[in-house]
């Protein structure tokens, strides 16, 4: 028969249990099969501004009504059905409980974001009666991760960007050029390839300088991307060419494409030093075909009509 003395030890460790689960830096929930909550511990009274007295045998789906009760009762049934630990992470669903975060390291962050574990809890007679929720703030690893992955993407849209124009650089237009053959030798959707580059563009370097040269290159980038579709692809393939990707656009249409950036460049003028810089363009217009048998034999071909171009007075286009 149990002493006094036992009976004691008990409550105290029942105490220090209950000072544990109410102090520890995670969020507790204990839930019936019904999903009313049976224990809320300081942590979510803390992050929620819900006290215990407000919660407590009340639904959670009430409660909580932005949580989808149809994607939870997924997620829990499996604890309750087959007595195993169920878990979501941010990664997955940024949270469980929307709960504002005023972490001052991570002050950018909307709200916390959660790792969740779902466990089961057996009756005396192993059976699940109720399933502890564990809510873990992972707001500065989220943070930190998310912060990675933009400064990566923003690297790998560095290396892929010629810094003058801002055109794609020549390595990543040309992998582009490839991927639009592939998908012409699979499909047979017309693409149309135009080339293009400055005429007499070593005339504008010497008389006016490299700097007065890269604003005319920045000029004709700009004229450029005011003629582009968003499906178009725009590189930079040279110092002074550039080539175009048009996508679902066959010769005529590539023509006409051509003959409005060259007047639209032809009525551009760069001032520089007093002196007001006008260019022209020349390019060479080449639709895919079935004899084309890869994309250099797809540049050549519009290379081909761009060297027409220089052989016939400069500042037109020509297609092959």
């Amino acid at each position: 028969m149990p002493t006094d003395d036992d009976l004691s030890h008990f409550l105290k460790d029942v105490h220090w249990l209950m000072d544990i689960l109410q102090n520890i830096d995670v969020g507790l929930v204990v839930l019936d099969h019904d999903y009313r909550i049976c224990l809320w511990n300081q942590f979510m009274q803390n992050h929620s501004g819900k006290a215990p007295e407000h919660v407590l045998n009340e639904g959670l789906f009430r409660v909580f009504p932005e949580l989808s009760e149809d994607w939870f009762r997924r997620k829990a049934e499996p604890a309750f059905v087959l007595q195993s630990a169920t878990f979501t992470t941010w990664e997955q669903r940024p949270y469980l409980f929307h709960f504002p975060h005023y972490r001052p390291i991570t002050g950018t962050a909307r709200f916390m974001y959660q790792n969740t574990t779902i466990i089961p809890l057996l009756n005396t007679r192993s059976e699940v009666s109720h399933i502890c929720l564990i809510v873990y703030d992972v707001t500065d690893t989220a943070m930190n991760k998310l912060a990675q992955i933009e400064a990566n993407d923003r690297l790998e849209g560095l290396s892929r960007v010629d810094h003058l124009t801002q055109l794609y650089n020549r390595g990543h237009w040309e992998h582009c050029l490839q991927q639009e053959f592939k998908r012409y030798d699979r499909y047979k959707i017309p693409c149309t390839l135009v080339l293009f580059d400055i005429d007499h563009f070593k005339s504008v370097n010497d008389t006016y300088g490299h700097t007065a040269g890269d604003d005319v290159i920045r000029m004709v980038s700009d004229c450029l991307r005011e003629q582009l579709r968003d499906t178009d692809v725009a590189g930079r393939y040279g110092g002074e060419e550039f080539g175009v990707i048009l996508t679902n656009t066959d010769a005529a249409g590539g023509l006409e494409f051509a003959e409005r950036l060259r007047k639209a460049v032809q009525a551009q003028a760069v001032d520089t030093n007093h002196h007001a810089i006008k260019v022209t363009i020349s390019l060479g217009v080449g639709e895919l075909n079935p004899l084309i048998g890869d994309s250099q034999q797809w540049l050549e071909l519009a290379d081909k009509a761009l060297y027409y171009c220089k052989e016939h007075g400069r500042n037109q286009s020509h297609a092959l």
